[in-house]
């Protein structure tokens, strides 16, 4: 499983970092930190020419142009990688070399549980090995969580643990251990759903199809959204035409030339999901014959394509000193794939300079290590009991039961009392392997998520961001009182509490948008 191309580049003379900024704003309700987007917008173009140097290969015209295409609203940023496919060989090629080797140590089975932290500071990590069982604890002055998304949070439509939009190891590790040590996560509230195809784990990826002519119909043979650009609005759009008698809805191909879908079918089929030709082969669907029905995934926390995460900095500090975060798991609205890159070269830069000029991080906390140790190891202690699959459905059930919009207080309440239940049940799991410990750990973190995702939905007593954070019993959006970061973290008893931010003032202004901070002249002036 690869990436069929890169959704955010700006690349010169094909757009500018303030056309970019300009439109995650938008798409975002105005509720952002700009300075963060415009990172990936101005760093963008040379982690693309970054990416070429180390093998991987993008998409150029007849005139060695990279070949943009056009998805978003306004501009052209989504550049195809023809062998997508082989990227995470070509960077692990790079991680292998000689000059990596010598200065990095790689230790692929060792599972964090917990980010120690001394004095507010970060002191380490605890975890353990997920082949061996050995617990581990590493004594560092600087962590950088790049976990991904909290992929594994709602139930697909499928009922398989496994079968979800994001890629199933991702648990929402990253966002539980950044709570647990004290950070703010910010925008939880804003989920992400995206559409699907129908019965099958993977993206219908209109956002592919678009540029070739392909696009979203209802049943009728109708297109009922006017741009196939991943947002909360489109994913409203969605909702309401399955909702409707026109459903289901399609993304239309079968009207392209041969020639297209060939294409196409090189994209979806050997890069975004191998498995994806097989599913329609199954069927005996073919894009020349049939349409491909649509859905709508299942909920998720992901900054990649929607706007929550753990809250950093345009340097990716998170709010504890010494913790950083990357990635589909740092709040930087739409920052996909590309972003998750620069926003990874600037962690580990910014990670290096704090380690270099920080103290020794000491002894850890003895406290904090024993509940790391009992955290990972308890349900060997009741090997008998509920296994984890049991457990986890359970608990996911509760998510799409009580958390998918449009939401509710009395259905976030209900979820909440659901979830509090399941901390008991989760108490009471059984494991005798320590891949099941692994599985066991990771639904105390989708726990963790799911209460989160209830109570910022409950905090925010509006609607925004289309079907993302959509209250039916607050149906409009109350710019006056809610144009601002709702914000969570874990208090000195353990418990969690919220807290605004203001949006920070724009670097680039965006015509649309009124922000209702905004002072007249007059008031500027008589404020100096």
């Amino acid at each position: 499983m690869g990436m069929d191309g890169v959704n955010n580049a700006v690349i010169p003379g094909k757009a500018t970092p303030e056309d970019y900024v300009t439109e995650i704003t938008r798409a975002n309700d105005g509720v952002v930190n700009q300075r963060t987007i415009h990172q990936t917008a101005t760093r963008g173009f040379d982690m693309v020419q970054r990416l070429e140097r180390y093998g991987v290969k993008f998409e150029k015209d007849s005139a060695g142009e990279y070949n943009v295409r056009r998805v978003h609203r306004s501009g052209s940023y989504v550049l195809p990688m023809p062998e997508g496919k082989d990227i995470k060989k070509v960077l692990y090629r790079v991680l292998r070399q000689r000059s990596m080797r010598e200065r990095i140590q790689v230790e692929n089975r060792v599972m964090p549980v917990r980010v120690i932290t001394d004095g507010g500071r970060v002191a380490g990590l605890a975890g353990f090995n997920s082949r061996t069982g050995a617990f581990v604890t590493v004594r560092t002055s600087a962590v950088i969580l790049a976990t991904g998304a909290a992929g594994r949070l709602g139930l697909p439509a499928s009922g398989y643990l496994y079968g979800t939009y994001e890629n199933p190891t991702n648990a929402g590790d990253g966002h539980s251990m950044a709570y647990h040590a004290g950070a703010e996560l910010s925008g939880i509230e804003c989920f992400q759903i995206n559409p699907l195809i129908k019965d099958y784990n993977g993206p219908a990826c209109a956002y592919v199809a678009n540029p070739f002519g392909g696009y979203q119909v209802n049943a009728e043979g109708n297109r009922f959204v006017d741009c196939d650009y991943w947002s909360g609005q489109m994913m409203a759009e969605v909702k309401r035409e399955l909702d409707s008698a026109r459903g289901p809805i399609y993304l239309k191909l079968s009207h392209l030339p041969d020639a297209t879908i060939g294409q196409l079918e090189n994209i979806l089929h050997t890069t975004e999901r191998p498995t994806r030709g097989t599913f329609h082969a199954g069927r005996g669907h073919d894009y020349r014959t049939h349409d491909v029905e649509m859905h709508i995934s299942e909920v998720g926390l992901c900054s990649g394509h929607s706007a929550s995460g753990v809250w950093v900095d345009e340097h990716a500090a998170t709010t504890v000193a010494g913790l950083y975060a990357a990635g589909d798991m740092a709040c930087v609205p739409h920052n996909y794939m590309l972003g998750a890159f620069v926003f990874g070269d600037i962690a580990g830069t910014q990670a290096a300079s704090f380690a270099a000029g920080a103290s020794d991080a000491g002894t850890l906390p003895e406290d904090q290590i024993l509940a790391a140790h009992e955290l990972a190891y308890r349900p060997l202690s009741n090997p008998d009991g509920p296994p984890q699959p049991q457990v986890e459905y359970k608990l996911r059930r509760f998510v799409n039961d009580y958390l998918q919009p449009p939401k509710t207080a009395r259905y976030l309440e209900r979820g909440l009392e659901s979830f509090e239940r399941m901390r008991t049940e989760i108490a009471g799991m059984g494991a005798r392997t320590p891949h099941e410990l692994m599985r066991s750990a990771e639904v105390t973190f989708i726990r963790d998520c799911a209460e989160m995702a209830a109570r910022a939905s409950l905090y925010r007593t509006e609607s925004r961001w289309g079907l993302y954070h959509q209250r039916a019993d607050f149906p409009e959006r109350d710019d006056a009182n809610w144009f601002k970061h709702v914000n969570l973290r874990i208090d000195a008893g353990g418990e969690m509490e919220f807290l605004t931010r203001p949006v920070a003032p724009y670097i680039i202004d965006v015509p649309g948008i009124v922000r209702p901070d905004a002072r007249t002249p007059a008031e500027a002036g008589a404020g100096r």
